[in-house]
């Protein structure tokens, strides 16, 4: 069924790199990956994979520098080992927010960490909601760009909120284009949180477009949370105008620093995520449910090793 697909998973993901194995019934491949005392990354394949079509999986979330190396190093042993194609699977793509010079004298960092995994021999790479979608044009090798987006829809369905009763309201003006996705999608109104950035890390919510929300369910999406205080000050923005309930949605469950407290302590019903990176410990939330994308990860990967086009799981 499947001539030479190998799955490799690294030490990043484990639990997401075996469910994507069980919905395509395959094993993983044996490998080694341990730690020198002086903190350096060993890798060792324990079985053959010449000729084979390779998809490692790794998301390259905290601790970023550690699974990034690891990554590399995993692509730069099935190269020596002599596969026949070599296709990292990014749930997760690190340094996606470094996508240009905002300042002078900066790196852009995403294109540094594409130029390295495109170096190390990748021949493809398979991810999913990139911080910035220009990074595809970063690597210079084929990138398959997969969106969470219809999940997310599908899960909000299954609770049977009446269109009538929904504002989508977008967290911050960048979100808008995937703000309006999720009204088509899920019907409801669209309102905007016109927010100012105070630093690097904080921002201050000031004026609501759009609207009203009194009274209504609304729903904020972003494609990561990092440390929430932009989607938590969405939410403040929400509950002053009179929201009945509120539901914050989101891809990438990075939870960093002051994330699942502040998620904790706002008044959120439900916070929804995707499992494109391990949520254990403080970051899993009393109010969190999570939805899997091993499934659409697992078709995307047979499409690909099957030669097969992948356009309609874009959408």
């Amino acid at each position: 069924m499947y001539d030479h697909l190998t799955l490799i998973s690294g030490r990043s993901h484990p639990a997401l790199a075996g469910e994507i194995a069980e919905h395509l019934g395959l094993p993983l491949g044996a490998v080694g990956v341990s730690d020198f005392p002086d903190g350096e990354i060993s890798v060792q394949l324990d079985h053959n994979i010449r000729g084979c079509d390779v998809f490692l999986i790794q998301s390259t979330g905290p601790p970023t520098n550690d699974t990034l190396m690891e990554l590399l190093i995993l692509i730069d042993a099935c190269r020596r080992a002599s596969a026949a194609r070599i296709t990292a699977v990014i749930p997760y793509f690190g340094y996606a927010r470094q996508d240009r010079k905002d300042a002078g004298r900066v790196p852009i960092t995403a294109k540094l960490v594409a130029n390295l995994i495109t170096k190390a021999g990748a021949d493809r790479v398979l991810t999913m909601d990139l911080h910035a979608a220009q990074i595809q044009g970063f690597f210079d090798v084929p990138v398959d760009h997969l969106y969470a987006g219809p999940i997310l829809d599908e899960y909000f369905q299954s609770l049977g909120l009446a269109p009538e009763e929904i504002v989508v309201l977008s967290p911050d003006e960048g979100s808008i284009k995937r703000s309006l996705k999720h009204v088509r999608q899920l019907g409801g109104a669209l309102a905007i949180v016109d927010k100012r950035r105070s630093s690097a890390t904080e921002t201050e919510q000031a004026n609501l477009i759009g609207g009203p929300i009194e009274g209504k369910t609304v729903l904020l999406f972003d494609d990561m949370i990092s440390t929430a205080g932009s989607i938590v000050g969405a939410v403040e923005v929400a509950q002053a105008h009179g929201a009945a309930e509120i539901y914050v949605s989101a891809t990438h469950a990075v939870l960093c620093g002051p994330a699942p407290q502040r998620l904790r302590e706002a008044p959120i019903k439900d916070v929804v995520v995707t499992n494109s990176l391990p949520l254990t410990g403080e970051k899993q939330l009393p109010n969190m449910t999570v939805v899997s994308v091993a499934p659409l990860l697992g078709e995307a990967i047979r499409r690909i090793h099957r030669n097969e086009s992948i356009s309609g799981l874009f959408d």
